[in-house]
């Protein structure tokens, strides 16, 4: 039988494990997301190395991930996760304060599908978790351009950026710059003049041929390659 993580089915509900050094916000994210339907939380984590045992025990589908733990910190977290066999398929959603933490960006590269501001409402975290679930990646153009943008400048910008991108067809280039900007498969199909199926073609060739984990990561090489910068 494969161990490995899978997005939930339509019948069996969302997974989630809640990893915050906070009991109050820990027990208030836990009673919100046990009311739903869908979605069941299996663990509570109050660190870093918590959270990676607790996703090698309960393989949950979902980690929403603070970034300051003590032991192991949600970035150092989420890294061991995403790498650990078995636990590919597993998504973490960083919990961020936004304007304070600058570790947002690092948290992306290490394999976090999307940030969640802390004060953000039920309904927020709950379209949150589901997106995650589903795959996709949870990145609000506005947050994304001004975290990203804001630390990919402080970082050596070539990275042999030309390199990295002639992988990709032209037309893949193009995607890749319109996701970086934070564009949907129906936004970036309608700009053009594509289809969504094509689009997600696209899209998934230059995950594939980058190396991308998901969306995510694929926002955040368009800017460190300098696709897409913070004035775009």
């Amino acid at each position: 039988m494969n161990a490995t993580a899978a997005s939930p089915s339509t019948n069996a509900p969302i997974k989630v494990l809640v990893a915050d050094d906070e009991a109050l916000v820990r027990s208030g994210f836990k009673v919100l997301l046990d009311l739903e339907d869908d979605i069941t939380v299996v663990g509570e984590a109050t660190n870093g190395a918590e959270a990676v045992e607790r996703a090698r025990a309960g393989r949950p589908h979902v980690v929403l991930m603070d970034i300051r733990m003590p032991r192991l910190d949600g970035i150092q977290a989420t890294a061991q996760i995403v790498r650990t066999h078995g636990l590919e398929q597993v998504r973490v959603l960083i919990l961020t304060t936004y304007d304070t933490d600058e570790y947002v960006f690092d948290a992306l590269q290490a394999g976090a599908s999307g940030f969640l501001l802390k004060d953000a409402g039920p309904a927020e975290l709950l379209h949150a978790v589901r997106v995650i679930a589903a795959g996709d990646a949870l990145l609000a153009p506005r947050i994304t351009r001004r975290l990203i943008g804001q630390f990919t400048a402080r970082r050596t910008a070539a990275q042999a950026a030309e390199d990295r991108l002639a992988v990709l067809t032209e037309r893949e280039r193009e995607v890749l710059a319109l996701v970086g900007q934070g564009l949907s498969n129906h936004e970036i199909g309608a700009q053009l003049f594509l289809s969504p199926a094509t689009v997600r073609t696209h899209v998934s060739r230059a995950m594939t041929k980058l190396g991308a984990r998901d969306r995510a990561q694929l926002v955040v090489i368009a800017y460190q390659t300098g696709l897409v910068s913070p004035a775009t």
